[in-house]
């Protein structure tokens, strides 16, 4: 640690653990996490504290929720766990919160309205962003776990206007429905990363206009460099947010020479 964020003097103290900027709700599977993944506390330079929402699997999270009116009574009640988890890590002096799955977008709103500090429930934040940093005309492609379930809710929770983007999901790749969907506890990992290549090189084969990318699944970021390689467009995806969150909220000071 750098002599300038050695604590000195009075501490405040009020909770059991700290250091921890970003915490993050965790959808429950038994899926394997390989670095990249949101879920795989290796993939980030810093400490991030997992809290997993009871019930949240990726079929409730993506499916279910996604046919329910967030507005209803009934929607509020679904999402329960998740806003008593961000409560959670709030309390447990978390100073973001994220999640491990961007469909939580359809309920950033009622995250950000359960606590004190910033949310970004979805790597779909991103959206707006990349597409004004390309040239008029140019689409955010974005490559989501099911564009069947991608809906207007969604993006309008992430405030993504929609003809900015062009979408594919991953529906026909066996490897990804295996563990995203059925929960199965191996992973063949050369084959998820062809299938995500796959299906990244399919839309941009479909959609020229497409100047860069977004892999809207936290499980997919373990095979951007792939995808990068054989697309050539920037990639973006969820742990660029968390890292862009988290430098906010734990900032250093610069050291140089003048």
């Amino acid at each position: 640690m750098p002599a300038a964020m050695v604590p000195r003097g009075s501490l405040a103290g009020g909770k059991n653990l700290y250091g921890y900027a970003i915490g993050i709700l965790m959808i429950e599977g038994r899926f394997p996490r390989p670095p990249g993944a949101i879920g795989n506390a290796t993939t980030f330079p810093f400490p991030v504290m997992h809290h997993v929402v009871p019930g949240a699997s990726g079929v409730h999270t993506v499916r279910t929720l996604a046919a329910m009116d967030p507005d209803s009574p009934e929607f509020a009640t679904a999402i329960g766990p998740w806003t008593d988890g961000a409560r959670h890590l709030a309390a447990q002096g978390c100073r973001a919160i994220t999640t491990s799955c961007g469909f939580a977008a359809l309920f950033q709103r009622h995250l950000s309205a359960a606590v004190d500090v910033p949310v970004f429930a979805s790597s779909l934040l991103l959206t707006p962003l990349i597409a004004r940093m390309l040239k008029p005309g140019r689409l955010v492609g974005v490559v989501t776990a099911d564009g069947h379930n991608l809906t207007q809710a969604h993006l309008a929770g992430a405030g993504v206007d929609a003809g900015t983007i062009a979408t594919i999901g991953m529906e026909g790749c066996p490897e990804f429905a295996a563990t995203s969907w059925d929960d199965q506890e191996h992973l063949d990992y050369a084959q998820l990363e062809r299938e995500t290549v796959g299906v990244a090189v399919r839309l941009v084969e479909r959609e020229p206009r497409v100047g860069a990318i977004l892999l809207e699944c936290s499980l997919l970021p373990p095979y951007a460099a792939a995808v990068q390689a054989a697309t050539r467009l920037p990639v973006f995806d969820f742990t660029h947010l968390v890292t862009m969150v988290h430098d906010a909220c734990a900032r250093r000071p610069f050291s140089g020479l003048l």
